[in-house]
């Protein structure tokens, strides 16, 4: 199974607690994946939501593709996600009840497919995000020593 990555999403980690991962196709226009096949995506402010028993990715920007401008696409239009019923509905249960949101962390191609894959996430407090701050840098300056050492 070949994957190349196309976007992450670097603030999912900072701003929330990632607990569980999903992998969900994703209904694209022709333009989209063209973009999206030079790279041009960015899942910074975008998140999921279910709707009806379907799934949807809102605020994810892929730029229009320059060469089909005539037939481009909305650069932040929302898209639904593919996923299977019974991942839709545990899915549902466990936003509505206890508070998590879907939060996409990665976009990929897998087998010639657009995939993305969506964390189960409930948002951290300025304290941990601090603490893990801290820890990074800490590993930094351990890694720091031990090439000096060297």
């Amino acid at each position: 199974m070949s994957e190349k990555i196309i976007c992450l999403n670097k603030k999912a980690k900072l701003n929330y607690f990632l607990e569980e991962f999903f992998e969900a196709g994703i209904s694209l226009l022709g333009s989209e994946v063209k973009s999206l096949r030079s790279g041009r995506a960015n899942l910074g402010d975008s998140y999921a939501i279910v709707r009806n028993e379907e799934c949807y990715l809102l605020n994810a920007h892929i730029s229009p593709y320059d060469p089909a401008s005539h037939f481009g696409h909305d650069p932040e239009r929302t898209r639904k996600l593919l996923l299977h019923k019974h991942e839709i509905k545990k899915l549902m249960g466990r936003v509505e009840t206890k508070g998590y949101s879907l939060i996409p962390t990665k976009l990929y191609f897998k087998n010639g497919k657009v995939k993305v894959e969506l964390a189960l996430a409930h948002g951290k407090k300025k304290y941990d995000k601090r603490e893990d701050i801290k820890k990074r840098e800490q590993m930094r300056e351990v890694k720091r020593a031990l090439k000096q050492k060297r």
